[in-house]
């Protein structure tokens, strides 16, 4: 079992990561997305979003980081993922799920699960550009306003040679309203043969445990219930009792007051409107 940590734009920052996988339990994390138009990105460029680079693509806890991707143009695409991946990205991430209309309006994100052909093609330019031994994998929304092209779009992320794909078990409209319809990601499964990994509405062990058994999934990707409950990978992985709000920081004084249960209830609402998870 894997667990990683979502890319949550504006939120799952550095100095988010480098605390959450001090905590332990994280075995991977998605960066913030990068955006793509019509240029090359700087190298200054993408070490403010992923500072990582800079220290051979993990955080201080060695926990790898791989950079999220986001856009539109398959030939812009492929020579940045290239690019990044001259720069030590332990891998590429395309996104093809951001709900945000002011992404969407420009092509990018969630949007283009209208079109499998294209996402099938920006995920093989991408996959041409990468050397080899670095995976490129894709994060994708069960479809904008409904599920008739899920399958379409899981396929087109396979027949384009991705190594993994990551099912925000949501549409676009749906946003980050619960309950997330994880009974989809089975479905998926069983339409592709590259790993795919289950996402949404985790907040507890319990949560996690539920998820995998109703969609068959071996990995998880956690985004808000990691903000809710900082500790919630590390007591996935050892089984521990779950986070008051006390003593999420082990060996400090800090109190997560993240952890309240207003928040808590704000996030599970999905009050959130940007793209996290």
């Amino acid at each position: 079992m894997r667990l990683i940590l979502a890319p949550m734009e504006g939120l799952a920052d550095q100095s988010l990561r480098e605390i959450l996988t001090r905590l332990g339990g994280i075995d991977l994390c998605v960066a913030e997305f990068v955006r793509v138009t019509n240029h090359l990105l700087t190298e200054k460029m993408l070490l403010r979003t992923v500072p990582e680079l800079a220290s051979g693509g993990c955080t201080r806890a060695g926990v790898p980081v791989r950079v999220q991707l986001l856009g539109s143009d398959p030939v812009c695409l492929a020579e940045n993922a290239a690019f990044i991946a001259g720069l030590g990205a332990p891998g590429i991430d395309l996104n093809f799920g951001y709900p945000a209309p002011t992404v969407n309006r420009h092509g990018g994100g969630a949007v283009l699960l209208q079109y499998p052909e294209q996402i099938h093609t920006i995920v093989a330019a991408t996959r041409r550009a990468v050397p080899e031994h670095i995976p490129v994998t894709a994060k994708m929304r069960l479809g904008l306003e409904d599920t008739s092209l899920t399958l379409d779009c899981a396929r087109a992320i396979e027949a384009g040679g991705a190594d993994e794909i990551t099912v925000h078990a949501r549409t676009k409209t749906d946003r980050y309203r619960p309950p997330a319809r994880w009974e989809w990601l089975a479905h998926i499964r069983e339409a592709v043969k590259l790993p795919v990994v289950a996402n949404g509405e985790v907040w507890t062990p319990q949560d996690s445990e539920k998820i995998r058994q109703v969609s068959g999934c071996t990995d998880v990707m956690i985004g808000r219930g990691a903000i809710v409950r900082p500790d919630l990978m590390r007591r996935i992985k050892t089984g521990e009792r779950p986070c008051t709000g006390r003593n999420c920081f082990p060996g400090s004084s800090i109190t997560a007051t993240s952890c309240a249960p207003g928040w808590t209830r704000s996030m599970r609402r999905g009050g959130s409107s940007n793209g996290w998870e």
